[in-house]
């Protein structure tokens, strides 16, 4: 048998290597891999003295050589094959080790160059995993050091099952794949390209879904944005919860104020900033004092002590922060199962796409994430907005963009006071945030509102002004929208389009 090894990655190589050479392997290498072999007294024949040919272009070109791919290509089981090969002076090669040059590593650095990265992109040992996956019958192809050992064991105990070389070259395809992907993806400039090229590594096993008779699984760099500091092991729902929490309390930064998100299947239930994070917590808990029993609490500044005495004093699934101080910390940790979260990373900007799965392929989409300050707020009614309810017009619109359609927030400048998620009429929304309000005994009564799309009749808005609303926000272009505006002026409110829709479904 014959070995061919070049690998980037060299853990556990030279173990590996010594492994096969006691099983009287001989093995080929290349550059660095081939040095550190030798170094460890392991016998490597040079591929140069395979092929004939030097190694040339710095490296560029070392494997790409019939001598190599013919070895790795002729089929066993075809006596043509194997005549041509001896015609040649060429032998078989009957196992590679190859991983890739860290392309996904290269780019991640902040300076990386285009020059730079281009380097790091790989062309021998993608031909010869992919030659050698071809051919898994014959050959046997690892990328993984992890696959290292079960191949000895095979190879001590007379062969590798057939259907462990076929999952092996599974594995180097989509080794090759995602390698790809990478490079696809960072080389392109169109926004949506004809091709999508997309590959993520498993992250982590999921015990169910949404539910428990559902397969799931987290693919991905997750753990890049949240590191878990306390806690069982989040679940499907919970991920989804923690991105849409997340996603909402960046919408506030922490140089302005204190702020609190809390989550329930992805909604907001109260949303508030003040001096501090004790505040913020009593006016976002105070918008509904029911819904946030097992939700999702998200903050963008670093847990105190009185936040996490005040906080501790309800069930919550998760706690996401910056950061935790030592004795907030030592007090959230005494439930077992609260799952605490530090946010690492911004997650606002970090995916270029988003995407929802449909039969047969994928919607795609960039996010929704357009600052305020790219919308042309326009005051539509005689009265425009007084400073006091701008502010809550700002605040309140930040918040309804993260309420699923049909979205209505009543707020203050501070918090929210009522808030109507995924009804089928925008009516019905605002009836619910309405009636929210009610049950949690606020009066509405010098609130604003937000409509996260247009009103398509006056009776929304006049139910708005009905409940106490004086101020309303909403992005406009309803046929109608004369009709929505005079019912505004003959209540004397004042009314802003924003130009721009958040639809969230």
């Amino acid at each position: 048998m014959r070995a061919l090894m070049s690998v980037y990655d060299k853990t556990g190589i030279v173990e590996f290597a010594q492994a096969l050479h006691n099983l009287g392997i001989e093995i080929i290498s290349t550059g660095q891999t081939q040095r550190v072999l030798r170094e460890a007294g392991i016998p490597a024949l040079p591929v140069s003295e395979v092929t004939g040919f030097p190694e040339i272009l710095d490296g560029r070109v070392k494997t790409l050589h019939p001598a190599i791919h013919a070895g790795l290509l002729a089929r066993r089981d075809v006596p043509a094959h194997m005549a041509e090969l001896a015609a040649h002076n060429l032998q078989p090669i009957d196992l590679v080790v190859v991983n890739l040059y860290p392309f996904a590593a290269t780019i991640a650095r902040p300076d990386v160059t285009m020059a730079e990265a281009q380097e790091q992109i790989d062309i021998g040992g993608v031909a010869l995993l992919r030659a050698a996956a071809k051919n898994f019958p014959a050959v046997l192809v690892l990328v993984d050091p992890a696959d290292y050992a079960g191949v000895i064991d095979g190879l001590r105990a007379g062969d590798v099952p057939l259907s462990e070389r076929q999952r092996l070259a599974a594995k180097a395809f989509a080794h090759t794949a995602e390698y790809d992907a990478t490079i696809a993806a960072y080389l392109r400039t169109e926004p949506l390209p004809d091709v999508l090229p997309l590959a993520w590594r498993k992250y982590q096993p999921l015990r169910y879904g949404e539910n428990p008779h559902q397969a799931a699984a987290l693919y991905g760099n997750f753990g890049a944005f949240f590191h878990q500091l306390h806690g069982k092991e989040l679940s499907y729902n919970n991920i989804l919860d923690t991105a849409a929490a997340q996603e909402l309390i960046e919408e506030f930064p922490a140089a302005d104020a204190a702020a609190v998100a809390i989550i329930k299947h992805t909604n907001p239930c109260g949303v508030a900033i003040a001096a501090d994070l004790r505040r913020a917590w009593e006016a976002a808990f105070a918008t509904d004092r029911e819904a946030p029993f097992g939700g999702i609490i998200a903050v963008n500044r670093p847990v105190d002590i009185a936040f996490a005495e005040a906080v501790d004093e309800i069930f919550s699934e998760i706690i996401i922060a910056p950061d935790f101080a030592p004795e907030a910390l030592a007090l959230l940790r005494r439930k077992k199962n609260r799952r605490l979260l530090q946010s690492v990373r911004p997650i606002t900007g970090a995916d270029r796409w988003q995407l929802r799965s449909v039969p047969g392929g994928v919607l795609v989409q960039e996010p929704d994430h357009a600052p305020l300050a790219a919308e042309e707020w326009r005051v539509v009614t005689k009265r425009a907005p007084t400073d006091a309810e701008a502010a809550a017009l700002r605040f309140a619109w930040r918040v309804v963009k993260h309420v699923k359609s049909n979205a209505i927030v009543y707020a203050a400048h501070d918090r929210t006071l009522g808030i109507g998620a995924g009804q089928m009429s925008r009516v019905d929304s605002s009836r619910l945030a309405v009636w929210k309000a009610q049950q949690a005994g606020i009066d509405l009564r010098g609130s604003v509102v937000a409509s996260d799309a247009l009103f398509p009749f006056a009776d929304g808005v006049e139910a708005a002004i009905a409940a106490g609303a004086t101020a309303i926000i909403q992005p406009g272009g309803s046929v109608r929208d004369e009709e929505v505006i005079a019912a505004a002026d003959a209540a004397g409110a004042a009314m802003v389009f924003t130009g721009r829709r958040h639809f969230r479904h």
